[in-house]
């Protein structure tokens, strides 16, 4: 039986997989999805777990955090900011925001109303010197482009990448997976 293992935009299954496939004869598959889906997937049964960025409600669900990623903010090669190490909310202050006014930011800046779009189309735009766009350090390097930068933004607080999956769902198999995540052995007792 297959284990599916959905991933949100950035996160890195890829040792894991790798773990998973010289330890164990069932088979693993991977999963991209859109952050909106992490709980859904569950649901829906579309996938045995999460790679989720956090957090993901609900009392019906195991998590176990995995790491945390840097908040930052991409910008044109042109855009003033470009040239700074890092950046502050103070210096976000005036800025035009393609996706999302993070919440530490004054929002009392004139905004442009933007159509919906994808995080991809937003850096094209943050690109194109409109506008900046706050993101997970991970998702930034995903969508890289040789004509934007990011730059860490200090004050903002980082994001966590966790496993999740139903309790209902909690089985050999998830708590295997679970202990490839752990960095148990192949030898491990609880393996």
């Amino acid at each position: 039986m297959t284990l599916r293992i959905a991933f949100t935009p950035g996160a890195t299954p890829d040792k894991w997989a790798r773990a998973w496939r010289d330890r164990r004869s069932e088979s693993l598959e991977l999963l991209p999805i859109e952050e909106s889906e992490q709980r859904s997937v569950l649901d829906q049964g579309r996938a045995d777990m999460v790679l989720a960025r956090l957090p993901v409600e609900g009392d019906d669900l195991l998590c176990i955090p995995l790491y945390e990623e840097l908040p930052v903010v991409v910008v044109g090669l042109e855009h003033p900011l470009s040239v700074y190490d890092e950046v502050s909310v103070a210096d976000l202050a005036d800025e035009q925001f393609v996706l999302g006014v993070p919440a530490e930011v004054s929002a009392a800046s004139p905004q442009l109303d933007f159509p919906p779009m994808s995080t991809r189309d937003a850096i094209e735009v943050a690109a194109s010197g409109t506008g900046v766009v706050v993101v997970p350090l991970s998702v930034a390097r995903l969508h890289h482009r040789k004509d934007v930068v990011h730059k860490v933004v200090t004050d903002l607080p980082s994001t966590r990448i966790g496993l999740v999956w139903l309790k209902d769902s909690d089985d050999d198999r998830t708590q295997a997976f679970v202990g490839v995540v752990r960095g148990r052995t192949a030898r491990s007792s609880r393996e």
